[in-house]
């Protein structure tokens, strides 16, 4: 038993080897799916505007492993009264995955890089999740350019939340490379609904978000966010910086925990709000009444 067992466990790890040397050289470039791709120091992001460029602007930043197809529904709303610039961040839909660059500094650095492209010179930021981390870094090293933050479900510090038990799998070295290769868009799909209040449906282009992702791009993501947070808490860096606030949770969130909502009271003249029947999506679950959130603070807080 022993003579089959020792080579099988050989076998087995030569195999996870070779993976790991795969999946940790993998970049893809840029490729759009539904904006535009903008040529970037430091790597390509896919953009969408919409709505006049005559109205103040709102940027929509997602969260891990999802892309600007998560904001689509209330964007929709928004662009209505408002000139909207959907970003996919670097390593997330249809954006470049490097092997590098995933510090929320180097994320931040590459949304102001388009902003600037764009000419965008003022805005209000929203992020959902990562994203609103990834806001709270272009804050602090952009500060003119935003005039406002809307925090989405976003951990304040960094025991605020937990991922599910597959996700924290696919973060162990080794491991979590060769479980991405193979599990089922199914585990995938009720992984996903952990996102979400309970009998939401997931769409199937949430699927295809994480899958666009290579593991790289996945797990640096991940880790730079909670290193952020970890060397100082997204809370009090918004309540150093001292810009308008908006924080928007959904009270049944399964990953951020909606009671260290209160921590973002911090901030001075911070509005927190909770929005029904919700879990860590409001923006996809509720898209009227989230975008109606963020419309009426863009409107007191654009400049």
């Amino acid at each position: 038993m022993r003579r089959i067992l020792l080579p099988a466990l050989v076998a087995v790890a030569a195999l996870l080897a070779v993976n790991t040397v795969i999946t940790d050289n993998e970049t893809k470039s840029a490729k759009a799916d539904v904006g535009r791709i903008l040529n970037l120091p430091g790597g390509d992001l896919q953009v969408l505007e919409s709505g006049s460029r005559s109205k103040p602007t709102i940027v929509l930043l997602h969260g891990i492993a999802g892309s600007m197809h998560w904001w689509t529904p209330a964007e929709r709303y928004m662009a209505q009264n408002f000139h909207v610039v959907s970003i996919d961040l670097l390593g997330h839909g249809g954006s470049e995955k490097p092997d590098s660059g995933y510090s929320m500094p180097d994320q931040a650095r590459q949304v102001s890089r388009a902003l600037e492209q764009l000419g965008v010179k003022r805005a209000i930021v929203a992020g959902h999740s990562l994203g609103g981390v990834v806001a709270t870094a272009l804050v602090e090293q952009d500060p003119t350019r935003v005039d406002g933050v809307v925090i989405v479900d976003s951990p304040p510090s960094k025991d605020a939340g937990e991922l599910p038990f597959l996700a924290r799998l696919g973060f162990v070295p080794v491991l979590g490379e060769a479980i991405r290769r193979v599990v089922p868009d199914g585990v995938v799909k009720d992984n996903l609904a952990k996102a979400f209040a309970p009998g939401f449906g997931v769409p199937d282009q949430f699927v295809k978000d994480f899958r666009k992702m290579t593991y790289t791009s996945y797990d640096q993501s991940h880790q730079k966010s909670d290193d952020f947070n970890q060397q100082r808490s997204v809370a009090d860096r918004l309540a150093q910086a001292r810009k308008p606030l908006l924080v928007i949770f959904g009270p049944e969130d399964d990953l951020v925990d909606p009671k260290t909502a209160s921590q973002y009271s911090k901030v001075p003249g911070a509005s927190v709000t909770l929005v029904p029947n919700t879990g860590h999506s409001p923006m996809f679950e509720r898209p009227a009444q989230t975008a109606a959130l963020i419309q009426d603070f863009a409107r007191r807080n654009s400049r």
